[in-house]
């Protein structure tokens, strides 16, 4: 029996896709800010706290690398309610994203701080300037141009791991993709565009974040030279 095509009911719907679609950018660039923020500040305390805080920061990190993002999601939005915090399903997703996020992208900064030659370090030192400014100028900003390339990709992964936030009810592309199949019984075309979109955003946040790290580490990274091997082909 040959397969008939039937896109019109799906493409009806998609003032619904575009609310999905813009919670997916939201719960994505809400956990990309946040997640970075708590990254650079646990990498902070791994460089410049008392060694147990850093012990902390450590069980933290492995803690979440090593368990299922959907765990992770079930605990926040099923398990806080059991101590008296309750939070909305768009709330827990931001929060269970960031939380992960940050677990990922403080070992990721973490390779590109161990990168930094203690020499740098020293002649910081030699220049009286405080630990402070020691970490925001010559270790924090060089290390994360290091490894943006690695904290891309990660975000992008992020990106495309908030479909998973649908198992508890957020209206996010793949929970409102779902809920278009359940309609219109076309389960086919719902995810073939679904898949569609989810390949636009990634690849539209891929290049956004490599022009942005060019912005802000343009003789930092190697970003920048990449772009000057490509004008100069």
């Amino acid at each position: 029996m040959q397969y008939q095509f039937q896109f019109n009911s799906v493409l009806a719907e998609s003032g619904f896709i575009m609310q999905g679609i813009l919670l997916t950018i939201y719960l994505s660039i809400g956990s990309i800010i946040l997640g970075s923020i708590i990254a650079i500040l646990f990498s902070a305390l791994r460089a410049n706290g008392p060694r147990w805080v850093g012990g902390l920061v450590d069980v933290y990190v492995e803690l979440l690398r090593n368990t299922p993002f959907l765990v992770q999601l079930f605990i926040i939005f099923f398990g806080l309610p059991s101590i008296g915090i309750r939070l909305t399903a768009d709330q827990a997703a931001l929060l269970a994203m960031t939380l992960n996020l940050a677990a990922y992208s403080t070992e990721i900064i973490r390779a590109g701080v161990d990168s930094i030659h203690r020499s740098q370090i020293e002649a910081g030192l030699s220049l009286a300037m405080t630990k402070r400014q020691i970490f925001q100028h010559v270790i924090i900003v060089p290390a994360i141009a290091k490894v943006w390339p690695a904290l891309s990709s990660q975000f992008v992964l992020m990106l495309l791991a908030s479909s998973i936030c649908s198992f508890i009810s957020v209206q996010e592309l793949s929970g409102v993709t779902a809920i278009i199949e359940q309609r219109t019984f076309r389960s086919f075309e719902s995810y073939i565009v679904a898949t569609l979109l989810y390949l636009v955003l990634a690849l539209t946040l891929k290049v956004g974040l490599l022009g942005l790290g060019r912005l802000i580490f343009p003789r930092v990274s190697g970003l920048s030279r990449v772009q000057v091997k490509g004008e100069a082909a």
